[in-house]
């Protein structure tokens, strides 16, 4: 099992990662994870976890796995908005087809906000995009 284990170990979190070094150079041949750094995706600070110093090849791979990760979350990103658009096509089917007026009645302010802010951005944004493209 240690032969496919990874150098490094990336214990994902909201904004980054707590990073840590895979060892079993131990008498029980146990699986340690020593911490190395914390990362934060959104900035892309890099900090060295108490008196460690990064290597240059940590360094090399935690800014590897920042790109992969920014990636994989842009994919997820898009993901998740052509999700939503199916979820509201089935939301008009069930308000059309099944809903009883009671259950209208529980959602139908929140989703008319909802998607009243959503429609003014959506078309202020392609106004934007359309003015630069005629400039």
């Amino acid at each position: 099992m240690t032969a496919d284990l990874p150098e490094f170990y990336f214990r994902t979190r909201e904004n980054g990662a707590a990073v840590f070094r895979v060892s079993t150079a131990n008498r029980q041949r146990r699986i340690e994870l020593i911490p190395i750094a914390a990362v934060n995706i959104r900035n892309g600070q890099i900090r060295p976890h108490g008196e460690h110093e990064l290597s240059e090849e940590e360094m090399a791979a935690i800014r590897t796995w920042m790109e992969e990760r920014r990636a994989v979350l842009a994919r997820r990103a898009i993901d998740d908005i052509f999700r939503t658009i199916d979820h509201l096509n089935h939301v008009t089917h069930w308000a059309n087809a099944q809903a009883s007026d009671e259950e209208l009645e529980a959602v139908t302010d929140a989703l008319l906000l909802a998607m009243h802010d959503l429609r003014s951005v959506l078309v202020r944004k392609k106004g934007d995009r359309l003015m630069k493209k005629g400039s």
